[in-house]
């Protein structure tokens, strides 16, 4: 039985297919994985034509749209002969040998439950991609960033995180190989999350296993990425700022979460100044919604960790928000 499962999700996403699945199909080893398309209700054709043109991919057709986090579900919980699940983004384009340098590294080190390939804008490819980039930590208030991220500065790839496999906090749900059994161990993706920072969460409670999370740069792949709400959508803006005060409350020992919390309230606020500041009132209202709702759905967590690993790296430690706009430091390095 082959080891990997590449699973796409697919809803109503037929053009993407058409433009990345050739892609995925040509450059995965046959003898090491299967490609598999999970559809969420696609009224598209999608599915039909994917039977047609792509019989050798596995298709798991949904009655209706579980979102992200419950069709990836859904997919880990059916593909049950395979070791290693890769999570995909239908707007992911591979390149040649991208899964054995993944797969070496996991089979190599048992105590890897997650890695990444380095993921590079399919627009600009000498440049890394918003979402992922060379690998991502979390700063001492929770603020995501990658090697090769900080907000919105995204650095041109010039083999600056090339090299040894890297442990990092977390990987991209853009393309993230990850052991099955450790998937569910876990408890998979929080389908409360609905889009945004799952992928984060995920990985926090992979190192809460004590499992280790890698980025693996001898393997590439390009992503178009905002493929569901463009940068600036004030519905993505709600969806971050909520599920990243959802990921440290659900995350972190429950005295330390209300003190990062309590500072985080603080700084969104200075977020929802400079949106104000730009004219940006839909902005404002979207950080206004987003602590809002969580205050209100909170409770669903009720059970905390008691220890904090949330900077146990030391590239956690920093203060990006410091770093970034007072000391004007926009690149990981």
């Amino acid at each position: 039985m082959k080891k990997i499962a590449v699973v796409i999700m697919n809803w109503n996403g037929r053009e993407l297919m058409q433009k990345f699945l050739p892609s995925v199909v040509r450059h995965s080893d046959a003898g090491l994985a299967d490609v598999v398309v999970a559809d969420n209700g696609s009224t598209d054709g999608s599915a039909e034509w994917l039977g047609e043109e792509y019989p050798s991919v596995i298709r798991l057709l949904y009655d209706r749209n579980y979102g992200y986090a419950g069709g990836y579900n859904l997919a880990v919980e059916k593909l049950r002969d395979y070791e290693y699940i890769l999570l995909l983004n239908s707007d992911v384009e591979v390149t040649g040998n991208w899964l054995s340098p993944m797969l070496e590294t996991m089979e190599k080190d048992k105590d890897i439950a997650a890695c990444q390939p380095k993921i590079k804008a399919y627009a600009d490819k000498g440049r890394f991609e918003y979402a992922g980039a060379a690998g991502g930590y979390l700063d001492r208030n929770g603020y995501p960033f990658c090697r090769g991220r900080i907000f919105g500065t995204v650095e041109q790839d010039f083999g600056q995180y090339d090299g040894e496999v890297k442990q990092v906090f977390w990987v991209s749900g853009a393309a993230m190989l990850v052991r099955r059994a450790d998937y569910i161990k876990a408890g998979g993706l929080d389908t409360g999350f609905f889009a945004h920072m799952e992928e984060i969460d995920l990985c926090w409670r992979l190192n809460l296993l004590g499992k280790k999370v890698c980025t693996v740069p001898q393997s590439t792949v390009y992503h178009v990425g905002g493929g569901t709400l463009a940068a600036g959508n004030p519905r993505k803006t709600y969806l971050n700022f909520r599920n990243n005060l959802f990921m440290l409350y659900k995350n972190l020992p429950l005295k330390e979460g209300r003190c990062i919390i309590r500072r985080r309230k603080l700084l969104d606020g200075a977020a929802a100044a400079m949106f104000a500041a730009k004219l940006d009132f839909a902005g404002v209202k979207a950080v206004w919604k987003a602590h809002r709702d969580f205050e209100r759905e909170k409770g669903r967590y009720s059970c905390q960790p008691e220890r904090n690993i949330m900077n146990m790296l030391p590239e956690s430690r920093r203060n990006i928000v410091t770093d970034y706009y007072l000391k004007r430091r926009t690149t990981f390095r």
